[in-house]
């Protein structure tokens, strides 16, 4: 899954091979979404839907879209969720986000070819427009549903965000705190990805679907494995690449 050879033809093999699997994927969604959207009808009304603006390409935006977890808010440009934000975040828009359901409706995305099921989760436009030469890089490779810096990151992530009262203290901690950790992560992950290193990121996925706390055991996974699977002679030696990822877990 998105582990062709590099250049033009191999992104593009990668992508076909991804609209393959959500093809395959397509019916067991949609009878998800079939059981949900009535519950959600019924308990917080419409919109079902919500379509945020990402960016694909440092240049080219698209419509990401999710189940919609929050109240809707008329003032204002998207932004990171942050504490000021979570009383916006609705009862079953909780439940909804605990177990990721509320991005089962980017297989649409992955069909269209704007995202693959693994890359750097897609910024907003703002931040693309304020670190042009930080996305530039990251976005060098189509994004994805999951990839290294959510499966590493995320929790650690929302716990910095949490802890912000105000919607400029978000704004100031994940400026400072989140971008260049992630940034660190996906470059980490283009310069080593392979077979292996995308299977543990599913692995580690749908593991944290299951509800089992990432830090602690994603750090011990790390060290066991030494990065052994991380085969190119041409790359960095394992000590210095596993030190790139456990030091964004500090």
């Amino acid at each position: 899954m998105t582990v062709g050879p590099d250049g033009a033809a191999g992104r593009g093999q990668g992508g076909a091979l991804d609209r393959a699997l959500a093809l395959a994927l397509l019916p067991p969604i949609l009878a998800i979404l079939a059981v949900v959207c009535p519950i959600m009808l019924l308990v917080q009304g419409r919109p079902l839907f919500y379509a945020s603006e990402r960016m694909k390409s440092p240049h080219e935006a698209f419509r990401l879209w999710k189940l919609r977890t929050m109240h809707p808010c008329r003032s204002g440009a998207e932004r990171v969720l942050g504490g000021d934000a979570l009383a916006r975040v609705t009862p079953l828009g909780r439940v909804l986000r605990g177990c990721r359901i509320d991005e089962l409706p980017q297989i649409v995305n992955i069909l269209r070819g704007d995202i693959r099921f693994i890359g750097p989760r897609p910024p907003l436009p703002r931040y693309v427009a304020d670190f042009p030469n930080v996305y530039a890089d990251i976005l060098s490779e189509p994004p994805g549903v999951t990839g290294l810096a959510t499966v590493v990151f995320h929790r650690r992530e929302s716990r910095i965000l949490s802890r912000c009262p105000t919607l400029d203290a978000t704004e100031e901690a994940y400026r400072a705190q989140c971008i260049p950790r992630k940034a660190r992560l996906d470059r980490f992950y283009r310069r080593h990805r392979c077979l292996g290193l995308n299977a543990l990121i599913l692995l580690w996925t749908f593991t944290r679907l299951r509800g089992e706390r990432r830090g602690p055991a994603l750090t011990r996974r790390l060290r066991s494995l030494r990065l052994r699977r991380l085969r190119s002679a041409r790359r960095r030696p394992r000590s210095a690449a596993r030190r790139a990822i456990l030091t964004t877990l500090r």
